[in-house]
């Protein structure tokens, strides 16, 4: 238990050092989306909050990605 909440904290972390970086997003059906990351809720659903957020019919200021639907994401480091 003592390793998981370990885990847990540094993950919660490295999301915070995030807030600002460049982020690469695949949501279902693999659509692919770059953004850059703002914040996460984790908690009752969850969701990525991004800004900037290019899609395949345009670039949206603001917008929550639901965790549900994102497969996968990855920061893109300069």
């Amino acid at each position: 238990q003592g390793v998981r909440a370990a885990l847990r904290q540094r993950y919660l972390r490295g999301l915070g050092a995030a807030r600002g970086l460049p982020t690469r997003f695949v949501l279902r059906r693999g659509v692919r989306v770059d953004a850059v990351f703002g914040a996460t809720d984790v908690v009752g659903g969850g969701a990525f909050e991004v800004e900037a957020l290019q899609t395949p019919l345009g670039v949206q200021a603001a917008a929550l990605l639901r965790c549900d639907d994102v497969l996968s994401f990855s920061f893109l480091l300069p």
